[in-house]
C-alpha cells in the first residue's frame, strides 16, 4: 500500500470515529468516542455527588458518544475515600443529577459500579476490615489483610450489584458497566492470587468465574424487569496480573469465551496503552487488545483504551478492530477533544494552574493527580 493509500484509509477511519454505533441491545451512541471511567475523589463522605463533580462531567460530556462515570460502590463496605455511591435508594436523587448533567449535551450516561474488596482499608471503611474472596493481602506497601467473605455474604453481594443496577435505571442512566478490572472485588474473585476458596466460588478457573457470572446474571435480570428503553450492560476486564499466581491471558481468553454467551453489550479492556503487549510474556509481540479482538470476533463489541491522545490514536484503535474508543486522561487535559479533532484546532497538551477553573477539575481530583508524578502533564 502506498503512502497516499494509507493516508486515504486513515482519513476514512477518522470519519468513522464520528459515526453512530448501535449496541447489540439496540441502544445507540452518536459517535465512537466515550469518556473512560476515572476516579474524581470528590464525592461527599456519604457518597453523594458534589457540585464540583457535576461541573467536571458537564465540562467533558459535550460531543461524546457516552460518558462512563467513575466507579460507584454497591455496598458501604466496598467504598474508598470520596467514592460515589449506588449502595442505597437514598442515592438515587444524587445519581439522577449526574445522569441529567451528562444528558444535557445529548450524551449517553453509563454508571460504572464496583466493590473495592481487598483494596480498601479500615481508614475509609469506618474501621471495618476490608473483605475479599479470601484472606490474602494485595502485594502493595502497608496493605491490610482482608477478611474472607462467607458464602452468605457473597450471595448478598450479587444481589447488591443487581440493586445498584436498578438504581441506575431509576436514576435515568442509559447503562451500567460492571467493574471487573483494576484489582477490585470482581477481579479478586477471578484471580488465583486473591481467590483461594474451596467452595462453589473458587478453585478452578471455571469456578473462579462463578461470582462474576452471577453478577452479570443479576444485572441482566434487573434490566429485563425494570428497563423500559434499551439499557446498555458492559463489563470491564484487566487481562493480566503480575502476581504469582495471577490472571493470565489464557485465563482471560477462557473468560471471554464464556462471556460471549452472556448477552453483554460490550467488553471494556483496561490497558495502560492500546498497543501494549503481554505483561507476563515478554516475548509476545501481538498487542493484548488485538488478542482479545481476535478471541471475541464479532460476538461482543469491544471498547479499546490506553493513552489514546490524538485522532490518529483513536483511528488506530478502530483499525485494530475495536468499534468504540475510550479516552481518559486526554479528556481531563482537553475536554474539547471532539470539537478540536473535527476542526483540526490545536489541542491542549499540559495542565496549567491558570486553566484549572475553566477545565472544571475538582480540587480533590487536582491534588490527587498532582500526587502521582508523570500520570498527567502538568506545566512546570
Amino acid at each position: 500500500m502506498t503512502e497516499r493509500e494509507k493516508e486515504k484509509e486513515m482519513n476514512q477511519t477518522k470519519e468513522q470515529l464520528f459515526q453512530p454505533f448501535i449496541f447489540p441491545n439496540g441502544g445507540t451512541i452518536e459517535n465512537r468516542i466515550v469518556l473512560a471511567p476515572m476516579t474524581t475523589n470528590s464525592s461527599f463522605i456519604n457518597g453523594m455527588l458534589t457540585t464540583d463533580e457535576l461541573n467536571y462531567y458537564a465540562r467533558r460530556s459535550k460531543g461524546l458518544g457516552a460518558v462512563i462515570t467513575s466507579c460507584a460502590h454497591v455496598m458501604e463496605n466496598g467504598r474508598f475515600a470520596a467514592s460515589l455511591s449506588a449502595a442505597s435508594d437514598a442515592m438515587i436523587p444524587s445519581l439522577k443529577k449526574l445522569a441529567n448533567t451528562i444528558h444535557q449535551s445529548g450524551t449517553k450516561a453509563i454508571l460504572q459500579i464496583f466493590h473495592v474488596g481487598r483494596m480498601g482499608s479500615r481508614a475509609t471503611l469506618k474501621a471495618e476490615q476490608p473483605v475479599s474472596a479470601s484472606a490474602v493481602a494485595p502485594l502493595r506497601k502497608d496493605a491490610e489483610e482482608p477478611r474472607a467473605l462467607s458464602a452468605e455474604e457473597v450471595a448478598e453481594l450479587v444481589i447488591a450489584y443487581g440493586e445498584a443496577t436498578r438504581r441506575a435505571i431509576e436514576a435515568g442512566f442509559d447503562g451500567v458497566e460492571l467493574h471487573g478490572a483494576n484489582t477490585y472485588l470482581i477481579q479478586q474473585f477471578f484471580s488465583p492470587h486473591s481467590n483461594r476458596r474451596e467452595d462453589e466460588w473458587g478453585g478452578s478457573v471455571e469456578k473462579r468465574m462463578a461470582f462474576l457470572l452471577a453478577v452479570v446474571e443479576a444485572a441482566q435480570n434487573v434490566v429485563r424487569e425494570h428497563a423500559k428503553e434499551p439499557f446498555i450492560l458492559g463489563y470491564r476486564i484487566s487481562p493480566e496480573e503480575l502476581e504469582e499466581p495471577g490472571i493470565t491471558m489464557e485465563d482471560t481468553l477462557q473468560l471471554l469465551n464464556r462471556l460471549k454467551k452472556e448477552g453483554l453489550d460490550y467488553i471494556h479492556v483496561s490497558l495502560g496503552h492500546y498497543q501494549q503487549t503481554s505483561m507476563r510474556d515478554k516475548e509476545a509481540k501481538t498487542p493484548v487488545l488485538s488478542q482479545i479482538l481476535t478471541a471475541i470476533g464479532d460476538d461482543i463489541p469491544v471498547i479499546g483504551v490506553g493513552q489514546v491522545e490524538t485522532e490518529e490514536d483513536a483511528a488506530t484503535v478502530l483499525e485494530m478492530g475495536a468499534p468504540i474508543v475510550a479516552i481518559g486522561r486526554k479528556l481531563i487535559v482537553e475536554p474539547d477533544w471532539i470539537e478540536k479533532a473535527k476542526s483540526g484546532e490545536e489541542m491542549r497538551t499540559v495542565l496549567k494552574e491558570e486553566d484549572r477553573e475553566e477545565l472544571a477539575i475538582p480540587d480533590m481530583m487536582w491534588e490527587y493527580m498532582k500526587s502521582r508524578p508523570g500520570w498527567l502533564p502538568f506545566e512546570n
